[in-house]
């Protein structure tokens, strides 16, 4: 065993408490794909190459607006293969080891795809909102529901979304997942902001607190940021990323590696 993954190990095994940091890179190893790049986008979705539209043009709001049939088409498809997706072993490891701490585990993630819950975690913070809830595309209401029952039917030729679409309850206009995307003024946070306090309260608690982060970039350092501050008083980051592993200041383990390649080295 290498000195990192040893270190990784001694930190993880010796935690009062796990907190997991996870970002895109988590989900790679249960065969979600890669948006890493307009090249890795394309590859898995062959029909915006055609279009020349990257994954920033298609998570852009105002196409829930003015296209609701290609923002559907996009969104539908992700619904569906999130819920067809089984989280890969890694998830069940890092619970077991957060059941082993006292303090348990908690998670922070920015990932819309309802994983972590799938593998039978609870406590998850979902800093980017959750593809699994709608919320109302004209505000009627500031409702968060749940997209269960859902069905987007879909072109895959066209990745276009046939009518009808998901409506509001309320108001029978166009819902839209309860997601942050870009440039979105008109997200509902309430649910995703419950979650984030009720974490901070748990973190309050602890001591000798483990941070894992797995698969977090620095393109959007929001689950990077967040672990570093969770474990800024002791130090006690593991980052595993095979692209950015490096940590500032030396302030923890970095693992250039994989999630799942990983977590199976340490169990």
């Amino acid at each position: 065993m290498s000195d990192e993954l040893a270190r990784a190990a001694e930190l993880i095994h010796g935690a009062g408490a796990l907190l997991v940091c996870a970002g895109a890179g988590m989900g790679v190893d249960s065969g979600l794909p890669d948006f890493r790049g307009d090249e890795g986008f394309w590859r898995a979705y062959p029909p915006y190459a055609k279009l020349g539209l990257s994954f920033e043009e298609l998570a852009d709001p105002r196409h829930f607006a003015d296209d609701p049939g290609l923002a559907w088409g996009f969104y539908g498809h992700r619904l569906a293969l999130y819920r067809a997706t089984v989280p890969h072993q890694g998830f069940a490891l890092l619970k077991e080891w957060g059941e082993r701490t006292p303090g348990g585990v908690r998670v922070f993630t920015s990932n819309v795809d309802g994983q972590f819950q799938a593998a039978g975690f609870t406590g998850v913070a979902e800093a980017h909102g959750s593809i699994h809830h709608l919320q109302c595309l004209e505000n009627c209401t500031d409702d968060i529901w749940p997209a269960d029952g859902t069905r987007v039917d879909l072109d895959e030729e066209t990745m276009r979304a046939r009518e009808p679409l998901p409506a509001c309850p309320r108001c029978g206009g166009l819902a839209r997942p309860n997601i942050l995307m870009f440039g979105d003024f008109e997200w509902v946070p309430t649910r995703s902001q419950a979650q984030l306090d009720e974490l901070t309260a748990w973190r309050r608690e602890q001591r000798d607190l483990t941070v894992v982060e797995l698969g977090a970039g620095q393109a959007v350092p929001t689950v990077r940021r967040y672990a570093e501050l969770a474990s800024a008083a002791s130090g006690a980051l593991v980052r595993i990323n095979p692209r950015e592993p490096q940590i500032r200041h030396g302030r923890g383990v970095s693992i250039a590696a994989g999630a799942l390649e990983t977590l199976l080295k340490l169990a």
